[in-house]
């Protein structure tokens, strides 16, 4: 469900319930996130709060796309890192660094996207935004023109990197390089098979 504001003012409530639902789940368990508990950390009266967020659902999902826009936002900051002398490998690689920065350094991510099974799932604009993100660095530094449907594959290989960091962080407590050497792995192997030879 999408929630949106129709005036600026609406947009800083819904904000200021976002930030409070992230002060939440860093501190205490996604389990702990509650409407009225956002309301109380929020300072707006909890109808408030219900006219802008339906549901706990809805909120988990505005924070997973605050989330997701933060960690696209890293590509910005961090596309000029690589030489010119690359391949598929080392630029996947690079993505996965990104990403994998991006979530060693984002509590909320690590604990609503990768530790539990997501409820709301990433939705699909999500996966579109990281999708595109990887699309434009691939396009930075390597021809990838052949590859039918680039932006399909660009989109799965979002979705290879977070199960895989998702499967290694339920698996390991915690988010390690264990997790960020298969991502790289799997997201070349999946690019180099669609590679026209």
């Amino acid at each position: 469900m999408e929630v949106v504001a129709k005036q600026e003012r609406s947009q800083k409530r819904i904000d200021s319930i976002v930030d409070a639902a992230v002060q939440i789940i860093e501190s205490e368990d996604i389990n702990a996130l509650s409407l009225a508990k956002v309301a109380e950390i929020s300072g707006l009266k909890r109808t408030s709060t219900y006219k802008f967020i339906p549901t706990v659902n809805t909120l988990k999902e505005l924070v997973i796309i605050k989330c997701i826009d933060e960690c696209v936002d890293c590509f910005d900051n961090d596309l000029n890192k690589l030489d010119l002398d690359v391949d598929i490998s080392k630029v996947t690689n690079f993505i996965v660094t990104v990403i994998f920065d991006f979530f060693v350094n984002s509590l909320v991510s690590q604990k609503l996207i990768l530790g539990y099974t997501i409820n709301p799932p990433l939705n699909s604009k999500c996966i579109h935004k990281l999708g595109s993100a990887i699309e434009e660095t691939y396009e930075e530094y390597i021809d990838i023109n052949d590859v039918f449907n680039k932006a399909g594959v660009c989109r799965v290989i979002a979705q290879i990197i977070l199960s895989v960091f998702s499967l290694n962080t339920k698996e390991s407590g915690t988010l390690n390089d264990v997790g960020k050497i298969e991502a790289t792995r799997a997201a070349t192997a999946y690019l180099e098979s669609w590679i026209k030879k």
